[in-house]
């Protein structure tokens, strides 16, 4: 009984924020959806910054007409790498990144350990680069050029995305 007394109020709630809300808004809470950001409507880039130490910044611009979203992290694979590259979990922001036409969004990424202490360790020249979408997937990737003299080894990671390039750099 409380169950479907918390249903029909849900529901009540609903419908009055519908019809007191602004035309953006309704549509907002109708089900209409930002797309995600694919590498079909963005620029993405890389560089190195000088710090912190062994660190590359990726930028994605939205290129197209409409908002999109930077979901999660970039799925990064470095020349013919395996798998991808990690994820730090503990940089996950609040809320997705949302991109106007023009703006960016920014993933650290960290290459090797400052002290040499992770294993395998080699140059890399191409980055290739995968935006998922809400669930996780991806349909399309976009190769880049690595800054020359890149250097890896297996505790490279990348964040999630940001909205400025200063928290992307933290991890």
């Amino acid at each position: 009984m409380r169950t479907l007394s918390l249903t029909a109020s849900a529901a009540l709630a609903a419908a009055a924020i519908a019809l007191t809300a602004t035309p953006g808004q309704a549509a907002a809470s109708s089900g209409a959806t930002t797309a995600a950001c694919a590498a079909g409507g963005t620029e993405l880039t890389v560089r190195t910054v000088s710090r912190p130490i062994n660190h590359d910044l990726l930028t994605v611009t939205n290129t197209g007409r409409t908002a999109c979203n930077a979901y999660a992290f970039p799925y990064l694979r470095f020349d013919e790498d395996q798998a991808v590259t990690r994820a730090v979990e503990d940089s996950r922001p609040q809320a997705v990144v949302t991109l106007a036409p023009g703006e960016s969004a920014y993933a650290g990424i960290g290459l090797s350990a400052g002290d040499g202490s992770a294993g395998h360790g080699r140059t890399a020249r191409k980055l290739e680069v995968f935006l998922p979408d809400a669930d996780g997937a991806t349909d399309t990737s976009a190769t880049l050029t690595l800054p020359e003299g890149t250097w890896i080894d297996d505790s490279a990671a990348v964040t999630y995305w940001q909205s400025n390039p200063a928290d992307a750099l933290v991890w």
